[in-house]
């Protein structure tokens, strides 16, 4: 990693994300606070900061072009380059979400934030990790993303609940991921997925069994690989996780 590394947190102004951010920033790093809501970003950043974080808000809707490239713009203007993008925000579209109820449109409106926002702030922040000696790119998967534990014998599944638009988007996000990974072979660009576990959230109503702390872990993890780690893998804290 280059002398001062400079990371990028999407959903950083609580949760999971807040911790990514926290515990990259407690290595040293200079992070960006990705959030839409102005006001919550600027509370995270202020946080950080009072705990001895060289934190920075980047507004971010993953959502908007326009918002992407101006985020990208932000950085190259404070850093001038970036090592690591952690691709953490996500929604879960609400209920109902079993296959014969949904409404369609919950399921493109969970897609647009969960696959087609990642793909639109790593391509927005792709030029910035170029430039850096040792980039790293996270996404923040789940293991209800993984076909092998949802079509698994009974007590195998951790699969969580029936759950057309969010659960498939995860897929989708996992299937991205290695689709980067391939055309990004031969680089020194790292792309892998990570899953936090069941954390208590509000995107759970709070029912989770994990602490954001902990969830943050595997993230952490992925965006301090060595040169010589692996891309284009699913990983929790137990290992690697099945497609």
């Amino acid at each position: 990693m280059s002398e001062r590394t400079i990371a990028l947190v999407t959903g950083a102004n609580k949760g999971i994300g807040y911790e990514i951010a926290a515990g990259l920033g407690a290595l040293g790093w200079s992070v960006g606070v990705g959030a839409r809501d102005d006001q919550r970003r600027k509370t995270a950043v202020e946080r950080l900061c009072a705990a001895g974080v060289d934190a920075f808000g980047v507004p971010l809707d993953v959502t908007d072009d326009a918002s992407a490239t101006a985020a990208a713009r932000l950085i190259e203007d404070q850093a001038g380059h970036l090592d690591v993008l952690v691709n953490n925000a996500a929604i879960t579209g609400g209920t109902p979400q079993e296959p014969t109820r949904v409404d369609p449109a919950t399921i493109r409106t969970v897609m647009e934030t969960n696959v087609i926002g990642v793909i639109r702030v790593t391509n927005a922040m792709m030029p910035l990790l170029r430039r850096s000696a040792s980039p790293r790119i996270v996404n923040m998967s789940s293991s209800v993303g993984s076909l092998a534990r949802q079509s698994g014998p009974a007590r195998e599944q951790t699969a969580g609940p029936v759950a057309v638009a969010y659960a498939p988007s995860k897929t989708f996000l996992n299937a991205v991921t290695l689709q980067y990974a391939r055309e990004l072979t031969g680089t020194n660009i790292l792309i892998n997925v990570g899953c936090p576990g069941y954390v208590a959230t509000d995107l759970n109503g709070f029912r989770g069994v994990r602490t954001p702390e902990q969830g943050a872990a595997i993230a952490i993890k992925l965006a301090t690989l060595p040169d010589d780690g692996p891309t284009g893998q699913f990983f929790d804290d137990a290992g690697v996780v099945p497609w």
